[in-house]
């Protein structure tokens, strides 16, 4: 069965593929958006420096390039994948708002757990769009309103679970001030002692906190915050990787491309040459 959509240069734009967990037991990175599907098990869901233990059903979400890795034992995985000049997230949020909810979020759980009727409707959505897919002639149309429909409804319930997690969890104001502090700060302040300093903290109880809090290190949160701004310029822009390091406060590119494959395990450009420009980059303002 086809299964997928390529462009006229052979390249992927969107595919569909049914698996075991076998598919990520190792660190694993792919160029496009990549949606797991998972209905039965559970285990731990490693993205980039964070890592989330889930119970089945569950649906993970990844960005390009992010190293991924998938722990515990699943018979059947459902994986969806999309380029971003199939379908751009950005260019669509007024449709769907999942950027910045169940994709290239830092701060918050990489993934939706469900309940059996929300399960069952995935389930039914991922039907549809296997058979156009299977179809002899796709319709590029429908497909696509499959998958905004997929992602409305993933990021839909995305709200609703962090409003419910708002009532029934503490909230830790320290950290609220922390994660805030990186968004207004992050282009000058690069060492979670600044941060320690500037909020009052020790920095040993400032990592015990965010550890506890967001499940990541105040470093790995900090050099994420950069990471994640540095891909946005180079997949939402035409800038140059000279101008991209400038606007990120780096000495010169090359600290910057240095900073930047330590990270990702790729340089700018690659991760530029892999994702591709946005259209977002040519829109007028």
């Amino acid at each position: 069965m086809k299964n997928k959509i390529l462009s006229r240069n052979e390249e992927y734009l969107l595919g569909l593929q049914f698996t075991d967990g076998s598919i990520l037991k190792k660190p694993t990175q792919y160029s496009v958006y990549t949606i797991l599907f998972i209905k039965e098990g559970n285990g731990a869901f490693k993205a980039d420096f964070g890592t989330f233990q889930f119970k089945a059903p569950a649906i993970l979400f990844s960005t390009p390039l992010q190293i991924l890795q998938l722990q515990g034992n699943f018979q059947k995985i459902t994986m969806l994948q999309f380029h971003g000049d199939f379908y751009c997230i950005e260019y669509h949020k007024k449709e769907v708002a999942c950027n910045g909810l169940i994709f290239n979020n830092i701060y918050i759980e990489p993934y939706i757990s469900l309940a059996p009727a929300e399960a069952s409707l995935f389930d039914q959505i991922i039907n549809n769009l296997h058979a156009e897919l299977s179809d002899q002639h796709p319709a590029d149309s429908v497909i696509t309103a499959y998958l905004q429909l997929f992602l409305a409804k993933a990021t839909s319930i995305k709200m609703k679970s962090m409003d419910s997690k708002k009532e029934h969890v503490a909230k830790d104001e320290k950290m609220e001030q922390f994660k805030q502090s990186i968004d207004e700060h992050f282009l000058t302040l690069r060492s979670p002692s600044e941060y320690a300093r500037l909020l009052y903290m020790a920095p040993g109880t400032l990592t015990k906190r965010c550890n506890r809090y967001f499940g990541k290190s105040p470093s790995h949160l900090i050099q994420e915050r950069i990471i994640l701004e540095a891909k946005k310029a180079l997949h939402l822009t035409r800038k140059s990787i000279k101008e991209i390091a400038h606007s990120l406060n780096f000495e010169d590119e090359h600290y910057f491309s240095r900073f930047f494959k330590k990270i990702t395990k790729v340089s700018p450009q690659e991760f530029r040459t892999r994702t591709g420009i946005s259209m977002v980059a040519d829109l007028s303002s």
